[in-house]
């Protein structure tokens, strides 16, 4: 039996390497970004940076386990499948998986009481879905990497 992702990603020891490795994540999803949607979203990201550079990873901290209970039933039947890689086997299902994912930020920033940063969340709301997915692939890897 594999071990449940909040076993290894939320175990006391690596939750600090999982946020550090996380916000790298964002980082590196939002420098990719390009074009008039690049431009406004890393416009916003730094924007809640400048709120309070703590907020990222406080953020992640706080929402972590939430995630983590999201991904766990694709995480079981992963390993179950005997698929190499989990960023391929959450990419084949994309759509599922970032509804799954947003749901717990939507939920999350419903409840702020950080104006700012749901004025920035909600005009980049309507692409976070096209953004999570292209960040799926290095999500997976991410997972795979602490979960192993």
């Amino acid at each position: 039996m594999v071990a449940a992702l909040n076993e290894t990603l939320l175990d006391e020891s690596r939750v600090p390497a999982v946020v550090a490795d996380v916000q790298a994540l964002i980082d590196a999803e939002v420098s990719d970004k390009s074009g008039a949607s690049g431009l406004a979203l890393k416009g916003g990201y730094g924007a809640v940076k400048k709120v309070g550079p703590s907020i990222v990873p406080d953020a992640i901290e706080g929402l972590l386990p939430a995630f983590v209970t999201k991904l766990e039933p694709y995480w079981q039947s992963f390993t179950a499948s005997g698929e190499a890689g989990f960023s391929e086997y959450l990419v084949a299902r994309s759509d599922e998986v970032a509804d799954s994912l947003l749901g717990v930020t939507d939920e999350r920033i419903e409840g702020s009481d950080r104006g700012a940063v749901k004025k920035v969340y909600s005009s980049l709301r309507p692409s976070a879905k096209k953004n999570v997915i292209e960040a799926l692939p290095r999500l997976g890897t991410l997972v795979q990497k602490h979960a192993n």
